[in-house]
């Protein structure tokens, strides 16, 4: 699974604090953190607190890229925000996210075409996010059929079925992990998935241990991506050994320090 650091985020104090004043050195010590520790793809977001989201999201891609080559995700609701970032970025970025609404498909996936992105691809509409695992995944057919219309390629498409905390909304927990069976099913070759995977736990207890028991479960049922704190050494060590078990690497007993030097 890889795993795209979410650390860098307007919306934790010490980022939205560093955007205000422009303290590069933050920045660029959390992108340097998470790459050592086995992030592969670093999100990008300005949070909702910034003046100019378009000049916050160029300054974080422009400082973010001084100190590491990984792509990155670029996340934001302002679309010109996420173009802006993609205009400058040295590699193939991800763009995160869309919604199956047609006039944010039609925005999104013209850009993908046009930089060579890949994209996260939220399984909801505009009435929301559906309860069943069918549903999700008929909003994910959609999301897939209206990318290869613009020339987007499938499998530079990743399913977010939409993970919610599992203390106001424990049921759909299961059915997340039955539409990350079937997203598998639905094209040849089928679209990549991935989670937001902090959502679950979001005002709960023991967040850690829920992240890194969902992960672990979400894995067995073909989740290939998440947006998470590669910060977290049991849940890197936890990731590591689940692609040991369902025998996606080959065992060594430094595995673990191999998953994070990738």
């Amino acid at each position: 699974m890889i795993i795209i650091g979410e650390r860098i985020n307007g919306m934790f104090k010490d980022i939205a604090k560093a955007i205000r004043d422009k303290d590069s050195a933050v920045i660029q010590d959390w992108a340097r953190k998470q790459e050592q520790n086995g992030a592969r793809y670093l999100d990008i977001n300005v949070g909702p607190g910034a003046a100019d989201p378009v000049a916050a999201m160029k300054w974080l891609v422009e400082v973010t890229q001084e100190v590491t080559d990984l792509p990155l995700c670029l996340d934001s609701t302002k679309y010109d925000a996420i173009e802006a970032g993609l205009k400058i970025c040295k590699r193939p970025a991800m763009i995160n996210s869309v919604p199956a609404e047609a006039p944010k498909m039609e925005r999104v996936f013209s850009m993908a075409a046009e930089y060579g992105a890949e994209v996260i691809c939220l399984a909801m509409n505009e009435e929301g996010i559906p309860k069943d695992a069918e549903s999700r995944v008929a909003l994910a057919m959609e999301l897939v059929a209206t990318a290869d219309a613009f020339g987007v390629p499938i499998d530079s498409l990743y399913i977010d079925p939409l993970v919610l905390p599992c203390n106001v909304a424990q049921d759909h927990g299961p059915e997340v992990l039955e539409t990350l069976r079937q997203i598998k099913l639905i094209s040849d070759p089928p679209p990549k998935t991935v989670v937001g995977l902090s959502n679950v736990s979001q005002g709960t207890k023991n967040r850690e241990l829920i992240n890194r028991t969902f992960a672990v479960m979400a894995m067995a049922n073909g989740l290939d991506a998440a947006i998470a704190d590669a910060c977290d050494d049991e849940l890197m060590a936890a990731v590591a050994t689940a692609r040991i078990l369902l025998n996606m690497d080959i065992y060594c007993d430094s595995y673990i320090d191999v998953f994070k030097k990738g």
